[in-house]
């Protein structure tokens, strides 16, 4: 089954259930399948075929759904771009993408504006929500075009989308998914529509992320209602759980954390939620201990995964996240160990292992590299064919660059990332990346970054740097300098000053020595 046939199927069994609430209006999936018909015809009148690619620059809303669908249903590549990214970085994704289509939310107009002499296969530019001249207007896109639904050729294996997470390198990396890789979670772990039964999805993580995608499709296959948020604000997050009565939840840990030390809390009617998953990043035992106190009869779900897996691949479950008190002490500090440390079980379909440097699968209790093998697992990179080769081996079992072993019950534990990258609030920071800003400064002679704890953000950028001989600068001032450098997120929040990097033989830096001396919150 593709993709696309979620939204057929569910249009069909339920056309006037509200797929989507979002800033006052209300889509039934009969609408949302008509502004998709209209809109897959729009876009084979601009000229797109089947494997162009279509990108988007925008924060969540309706568009963005309508978009994927009426992309996937002519069987053309959706590109969804982190809008928080440079506009150098966005250059690169459309260009290595070579995005023929492009649309835009107004925020960003100014700068995609200011990009297009850069972007030679960029043919078309659309304004999602206001006219601008020289570009299309999405209205009335859908307003002018035919209503008549569009029939491709869609294989199971055709690819569907190009997502682009961070690289070591700093560049980000595009990563081809099919409709396979998402559909056979989706039919796997999700219960399809029924007439009979109503749910309501609160969606908040971006759709750039390929858990807000998973989220988004899941909800178009299960019938449940989508209410959308632009981005993550924890006061509106509490107003809409309570006002559209919604039942489930995606939040990356950062966002767990602020719902649950809002003043506000204890005042909002948040019963209707029956599920909360989070993942995205590590989640601070204190703060998911606390979520299961004050959310009691919510059922709590750790995913883990990667753009590279299609989202999820390994998962803690809501047993994993319950006490009965009838635990012995034994069998408490396990589960509570369990609840700390660990990102679960496989999932059923996703085989994984733990190898050491040579490529032996290491037993129970040894820490190793956490592999991962499945079909939900990418083919490649997308014109990589370097970093394909360094990440995929000849059969298929995927470098995830993260450290970890599993226990005698095939509960898995991370122990760190294997190449490093720091992971704030659920959004990946390149060491490397950063590194090069702050060498770029006059007053510094070497320069590292490593992630230090943090209670609300998972992990914060510590810059550790050595002066120029002579020189003298505050922690500010280095903060300043990588202030219209880098994007918000990734700039360091915190400086170390030192005499001499730890570096090895071949003149690496020896980051675990860093954290061990300077990585702490």
């Amino acid at each position: 089954m593709n993709t696309t046939d979620f939204l057929t199927i569910t249009s069909a069994i339920c056309p006037d259930r509200v797929a989507i609430v979002f800033e006052g209006r209300k889509y039934s999936f009969a609408e949302l399948s008509d502004r998709v018909n209209r809109l897959s015809n729009a876009l084979l009148n601009m000229g797109v075929r089947k494997e162009d690619r279509v990108a988007i620059l925008q924060v969540n809303c309706n568009q963005y759904v309508e978009a994927y669908f009426a992309a996937a249903r002519i069987g053309a590549i959706f590109v969804p771009l982190n809008f928080r990214a440079r506009q150098d970085e966005l250059t690169h994704m459309l260009n290595n993408s070579e995005a023929s289509i492009l649309f835009a939310g107004e925020r960003y107009l100014d700068m995609v504006t200011s990009m297009r002499p850069d972007l030679p296969a960029a043919k078309h530019f659309v304004s999602l929500d206001t006219r601008r001249e020289g570009m299309l207007s999405y209205d009335e896109l859908i307003a002018s075009s035919s209503p008549e639904e569009v029939f491709s050729e869609i294989g199971d294996d055709d690819t569907t989308m190009l997502m682009y997470t961070a690289g070591t390198t700093g560049l980000p990396k595009g990563v081809p998914l099919t409709h396979n890789n998402f559909a056979i979670y989706v039919l796997e772990n999700v219960t399809p529509v029924d007439p009979d039964i109503e749910e309501t999805n609160i969606l908040t993580v971006p759709l750039y992320h390929v858990a807000g995608i998973q989220a988004m499709l899941a909800a178009i296959y299960g019938g449940r209602t989508l209410a959308m948020m632009r981005q993550f604000e924890v006061k509106e997050w509490m107003e809409t759980v309570e006002r559209e009565k919604a039942n489930r939840a995606m939040l990356v840990p950062t966002m767990l954390k602020r719902v649950i030390d809002d003043p506000d809390f204890a005042k909002r009617d948040l019963s209707s939620l029956k599920v909360i998953t989070y993942g995205a990043a590590s989640m601070p035992f204190e703060v998911i201990k606390k979520a299961i106190e004050v959310f009691p009869g919510v059922m709590f779900i750790n995913a883990f995964g990667q753009t590279e897996t299609a989202s999820t691949i390994t998962m803690l479950g809501p047993e994993d996240h319950v006490f009965t008190g009838r635990e012995t002490e034994a069998e408490r500090e396990k589960k509570l160990n369990r609840l700390a440390n660990s990102i679960g079980r496989p999932m059923a379909d996703i085989e994984i292992q733990i190898w050491d440097d040579e490529g032996k699968s290491l037993p129970p209790g040894e820490v190793g590299e956490i592999m991962a093998r499945g079909p939900r697992v990418m083919s490649g990179y997308w014109k990589d064919a370097d970093k394909t080769s360094r990440t995929l081996t000849p059969d298929g079992w995927l470098h995830t660059g993260d450290k970890g072993y599993i226990d005698e019950e095939g509960y898995i534990y991370l122990a760190g990332r294997g190449d490093d990258m720091i992971i704030r609030g659920g959004e990946n920071i390149s060491p490397e990346e950063v590194e090069n800003v702050l060498h770029a400064h006059p007053k510094v002679a070497d320069a590292a970054l490593i992630g230090v704890p943090d209670p609300e953000w998972g992990s914060q950028p510590r810059a550790i740097i050595v002066l120029k001989e002579g020189e003298t600068a505050t922690a500010g001032e280095i903060i300043d300098f990588c202030r219209d450098k880098l994007s918000g997120f990734k700039r360091p929040r915190s400086v170390v000053f030192i005499d001499e990097l730890p570096r090895t033989s071949t003149g690496k830096v020896q980051r675990k020595i860093l954290r061990e001396q300077h990585g702490q919150a």
